[in-house]
């Protein structure tokens, strides 16, 4: 019988340097031991967005500074640490490489296999740390800032396909934009939740992207979603009309989660599958989860939503990740491990210096 292993996870795609650790058990169980993230986000605001080179500068600073919380959180020495897994791709080429190069050091310091990971199937694994091992098969919907995907998931660590994607803006992306319309902060997503909520979700009818007969069953769209609103409250300044800032938010909410929960319900029913999980910082929206569970309850689909904190980006996606490519016997990642942007989600992890893609 194998023994209990503890995987280090290292997570630098965007604006979050997120250090974690789990303990992968001797029967494939997954447990979280510490979880220890330090965000840029504060600094990117004055610009909207996130910048690429001060986003790599604090990467730097953070990153061992946060594997040190991660260990002080768990009570555990850096000799404890197994495995390493570290995020290789996607993400921004400059902070990819930062977490990765810090990755490489620890595992060849401490003599233990590297395990390069994609980011996205981090955000399916996290859910084992919450709900316990996923079934057989499962349907994935991942929202963030930067993705909006529908993703069969036959096995987290190597058997994951991409059934709909975004064709322009992901959800998180036109969150955003629709937050600067409406001079909101940035990232966009938690202001607009919140004045949604004193809002009417049928004060106004925004489009629904790609819903037609004619359109991509699994697909999505929100930049016509975006350039409605736009234009909306365009038309109604231009008319000297007081615009009302909840009920904006609470109809293009409503729009966002209408599309997403009814093409998520619809791709689970047409493949077989009973269980959903939704995942990615736009996980975390209230209304996206509460319609979620209304519809998925009707069509007897159980859903598993990862709590708030682990929906973000964060160490401990990574680390569950790299426990279960590890206990799945993957071979590790070579220490000349390229980082790769645009690492697609069919590519789990990393075994010859290359991503591996399954067909």
């Amino acid at each position: 019988m194998t023994a209990d292993r503890v995987v280090l996870g290292i997570e630098s795609s965007c604006d979050e340097t997120g250090a974690g650790l789990v303990r992968l058990g001797a029967d494939g169980s997954v447990q979280l031991l510490a979880d220890a993230v330090a965000s840029s986000v504060d600094q990117h605001a004055r610009y909207g967005g996130v910048v690429p080179e001060i986003a790599s500068r604090a990467h730097l600073e953070a990153m061992a500074p946060t594997v040190q919380r991660a260990l002080d959180e768990s009570g555990l020495r850096l000799s404890d640490v197994d495995a390493v897994a570290v995020t290789a791709g996607p993400g921004l080429a400059g902070a990819l490489l930062v977490g990765v190069s810090a990755a490489k050091g620890y595992a060849a310091a401490l003599g233990v296999p590297l395990y390069g990971v994609n980011h996205l199937a981090g955000h399916i694994a996290v859910d084992t740390l919450q709900h316990g091992a996923l079934p057989e098969r499962s349907l994935a919907l991942l929202v963030s800032g930067g993705h909006t995907q529908l993703l069969l998931v036959d096995d987290v660590a190597g058997r994951i396909t991409e059934v709909g994607s975004t064709i322009d803006d992901a959800a998180g992306e036109a969150y955003d934009k629709v937050a600067r319309i409406l001079d909101l902060p940035y990232p966009g997503g938690p202001p607009i939740d919140a004045q949604a909520a004193l809002g009417d979700p049928e004060a106004i009818d925004f489009p629904r992207g790609l819903t037609g007969p004619r359109d991509a069953a699994y697909d999505f769209s929100f930049s016509g979603l975006k350039t409605a609103v736009a234009r909306w409250v365009e038309t109604e300044q231009q008319a000297g009309r007081e615009i009302s800032v909840p009920d904006v938010c609470a109809s293009f909410q409503e729009a966002v989660a209408d599309v997403l929960t009814r093409k998520a319900v619809r791709a689970a029913q047409d493949h077989d599958v009973r269980t959903l999980v939704i995942s990615g910082g736009v996980a975390a929206n209230a209304r996206l989860a509460a319609l979620a569970r209304e519809r998925c309850a009707a069509a007897g689909i159980l859903l598993r939503v990862p709590k708030p904190r682990l929906c973000t980006d964060n160490g401990a996606m990574i680390a569950a990740l790299g426990a279960h490519v590890l206990a799945s016997g993957t071979e590790p990642s070579p220490l000349d491990m390229a980082t790769d942007p645009g690492l697609p989600v069919t590519s789990v992890s990393v075994t010859d210096g290359a991503a591996t893609r399954t067909p």
